[in-house]
């Protein structure tokens, strides 16, 4: 009986050490793998790169490296500009590949910008803005991450209104001996002034929303400033001379709030560049 269990234990030990073994070796030929696929990511040989990528990936299903690398090397693959069936597929591919490493790392800069920056290129804006609302309200994500999240769909909503506020058809620039003034007047369309107030309405909520996770935003506080200006255009060509004052304080208010940031931020900055100046170089 005890010989029967000696046998059974080196039996055992034998099919370990093997198993163990091979996952070594699986280990350092998914390394190699990467290796090429850097080598020939570089070399612009990216489907190639792509293939070497794979396999690493399949010899190693818990490197977490070769993820992001298949992700990059179709991403590399995507032309920007170009709009064949093919080539938004090639993007559709990259996107559904960065989806993939945030399921595993929710809070990854790389894939996160990438999916946007894709969106972007192919014009989905719906699905653009629904993957930056996403972020903005991930409570996993870091709070100021968030409020750069928000901040780049105000960014969008203030365009949204300076696209319609700026028409030549809506501005007036009037010229006088040493004075120019500038006026706005109610686009014709009433669903394009129904429309910069919608955006700019959202756009101060998603700035409010911004502040409250990052309150010494410079960029936050520089987009509320800009559309409080677009409010107060609006309040303009609606007449509204009561509002348009009152926006116009806020506006004020903002802008100081922004430049005393802006002036913050330059004495950091130029505190860190001094004082990297006045450290000895590294050998």
């Amino acid at each position: 009986m005890k010989l029967s269990q000696a046998r059974i234990a080196i039996v055992l030990a034998v099919l370990v050490a093997t198993s163990s073994g091979c996952g070594v070796i699986n280990r350092i030929r998914a390394k190699n793998e990467l290796n090429e696929a850097a080598r020939t990511y570089r070399e612009g040989q990216f489907v190639e790169a792509e293939q070497h990528s794979r396999k690493a990936l399949a010899l190693d299903p818990n490197n977490k490296t070769a993820p992001l690398f298949i992700a990059r090397t179709i991403h590399a693959q995507y032309k920007n500009g170009v709009t064949t069936p093919e080539n938004i597929a090639k993007a559709r591919e990259a996107i559904e590949a960065y989806q993939k490493i945030l399921q595993a790392d929710p809070t990854n800069e790389e894939a996160y910008k990438a999916i946007a920056f894709l969106y972007e290129r192919i014009k989905e804006d719906g699905k653009l803005r629904d993957w930056i609302i996403a972020r903005a309200n991930d409570t996993r994500v870091e709070p100021d991450k968030r409020a750069e999240a928000y901040i780049v769909l105000a960014s969008k909503d203030w365009n949204c209104s300076f696209q319609i506020t700026d028409l030549p058809s809506n501005k007036v620039t009037t010229a006088t001996p040493g004075k120019v003034t500038v006026s706005y007047k109610k686009p014709k369309d009433q669903k394009d002034f129904d429309n910069a107030q919608m955006c700019v309405k959202r756009g101060l909520e998603e700035i409010e929303k911004a502040l409250k996770f990052d309150p010494n935003s410079e960029s936050a506080w520089s987009y509320k400033t800009n559309l409080l200006l677009e409010a107060a255009k609006l309040a303009e060509m609606e007449g509204n001379t009561e509002r348009k004052a009152e926006l116009d304080k806020q506006r004020e208010e903002a802008q100081k709030r922004t430049n005393q940031l802006s002036e913050a931020n330059r004495k950091k900055q130029a505190a860190e560049d001094a004082k990297k100046a006045a450290s000895p170089p590294t050998s």
